[in-house]
């Protein structure tokens, strides 16, 4: 799993009087992107995010939403985030076949958590994006299929960070706030670059 943290000028005072918020997001790398031919030669990178967060955002880059363990998302909230989001691929359509499956359910057991701590389910957001497999596959075959248009994927992720910023305006401020680590903006092309070297 890779952090990456980001900060963007801060939103105003929402309907439930919170100001500054910030948001930790778990991204399945293989529902962010369009799909690719399978190479036996390297190992496809991961590129930039798709999704531009108009607040304080903790990006974790996972290579399934299967993957993400019920304590990853309550150290985010203990981290002081007023938010989590996790993005993963469609249920039939997973590289790991069960992870977005996996991923849902522990997302509805995290969420009846944090019901029962009294901070909230409706802080833990879950959405599917169309994911790769099935492109990836047919992009190597002979004859390949259309994948999915980046423009199609880029205003997929505009709607979901639109419905996810209308849903933390409802929120009140986490009472683990003080807990928050101080972000400094990062670019996260130059980190990229900085992590293609090192390998």
């Amino acid at each position: 799993m890779k952090d990456t943290l980001s900060t963007s000028p801060a939103v105003g005072g929402s309907a439930s009087g919170m100001t500054d918020p910030a948001i930790a997001v778990f991204e399945c790398v293989n529902a962010t992107r369009v799909g690719q031919a399978p190479t036996s030669s390297s190992r496809r990178r991961p590129g930039p995010s798709l999704f531009q967060w108009p607040i304080p955002s903790l990006l974790v880059r996972l290579p399934c939403a299967g993957r993400l363990q019920p304590e990853h998302l309550l150290k985010a909230f203990e981290d002081g985030y007023d938010a989590v989001c996790v993005l993963a691929c469609a249920a039939d359509n997973c590289h790991c076949l069960e992870g977005s499956k996996r991923g849902q359910l522990r997302i509805n057991y995290v969420r009846g958590l944090l019901d029962e701590m009294g901070l909230g389910g409706n802080r833990l957001l879950f959405f599917n994006l169309p994911g790769s497999a099935r492109e990836d596959m047919a992009l190597g075959l002979p004859q390949a299929a259309a994948a999915l248009p980046d423009q199609a994927l880029a205003a997929q992720a505009q709607a979901i960070v639109a419905e996810a910023m209308s849903a933390i305006a409802l929120l009140p401020p986490s009472p683990f706030r003080k807990n928050r680590p101080a972000t400094e903006p990062v670019d996260l092309d130059t980190q990229a670059n900085e992590v293609e070297e090192s390998d």
